[in-house]
């Protein structure tokens, strides 16, 4: 799409709004984990939950328990160990960050499904992949079918399968996992990384459902063509970034990053617009923003990549 001339003032004032909304956001989101890690390690249930913090408390519940099966323990769980795991878990900035991203993919799940109709699990993308032709595009779109689904299914129940982990936040994870002695420790080492040789997660299949659109299709880029989960998947990819930080970026109050994102993704104003009134109504884009080309809007987006903002 052809934005128009690059007038150098205008993109200027763009570039200085934007860098102004960058730094506000990141304040706020510097602030989400020590936040996070107080109040699921807080025994005073007397401190308010929402959904994101009890799905987060069940997640990492649902991590120490399987770390515990995998190492053996297949009777019931140790409850002192359990929450000694728990607690050196918790104090895993990347697992927590990560845990949090996947809460907050839930939910824009979960709200669009109301909002737009938007089926969490098959998307219209999806559904051409499927029908495709060509067998290989099928039969990984079907593979991610599957993923897709079993991940909706756990998320109903606050899991996460430790298959989800990715190789960042899954050292971390083995790492806390010494704290429940050597010989428990290795069973369950040995285990998770049978359970990753065998099968790839949602993240490696969604990555070999682009490969199958071809890199010059932007239809991944269409929350209502894509759906929530391939978009996510399909904006780290062509943006560079973690797939975590593109989760948080549709947030409120991090508009100006989401809006980076999509342009250095190389979508036109118009589509960068129709994203963010996809995701908030009342969406407005930075003044002079459509003069900001692919070029500088990659630039700007090292700057704007916070710890707090999560990473794979």
């Amino acid at each position: 799409m052809n934005d128009g001339p690059v007038h150098p003032d205008g993109a200027k004032n763009a570039e200085v709004a934007l860098r102004e909304q960058l730094a506000r956001s990141d304040a706020a989101a510097a602030v989400i984990l020590p936040t996070l890690r107080h109040l699921i390690t807080a025994d005073d249930t007397s401190v308010p939950s929402d959904e994101i913090l009890a799905r987060v408390r069940g997640m990492l519940a649902d991590i120490v328990e399987s770390l515990l099966v995998a190492g053996g323990d297949t009777g019931s769980v140790d409850r002192a160990l359990a929450e000694s795991l728990a607690g050196t878990l918790a104090e895993s900035s990347c697992l927590l960050s990560h845990l949090h991203a996947v809460a907050l993919e839930w939910q824009l799940a979960e709200r669009l499904r109301l909002r737009l109709a938007l089926d969490p699990v098959v998307s219209p993308l999806l559904q051409t992949l499927i029908a495709s032709p060509e067998r290989n595009v099928r039969d990984q779109a079907l593979a991610y079918l599957k993923m897709q689904a079993r991940w909706c299914q756990a998320q109903g129940h606050m899991k996460l399968p430790l298959q989800e982990l990715n190789e960042v936040v899954l050292h971390d994870v083995l790492d806390a996992l010494s704290s429940c002695g050597a010989d428990v420790a290795e069973r369950a080492k040995i285990v998770i990384h049978q359970s990753h040789q065998d099968g790839a997660n949602r993240q490696a299949l969604a990555s070999r459902v682009m490969q199958g659109l071809g890199g010059e299709d932007q239809s991944a880029l269409s929350l209502a063509d894509a759906g929530v989960s391939l978009f996510l998947s399909a904006l780290a990819l062509k943006s560079g970034r973690p797939r975590d930080t593109v989760i948080f970026s549709t947030q409120e109050g991090q508009i100006a990053r989401l809006a980076l994102f999509l342009r250095s993704a190389r979508l036109g104003h118009s589509e960068i617009e129709e994203q963010l009134l996809a995701l908030h109504a009342d969406a407005v884009l930075p003044v002079e923003f459509e003069r900001l080309d692919v070029e500088r809007a990659a630039a700007l987006l090292p700057s704007s990549h916070s710890p707090g903002l999560g990473s794979e």
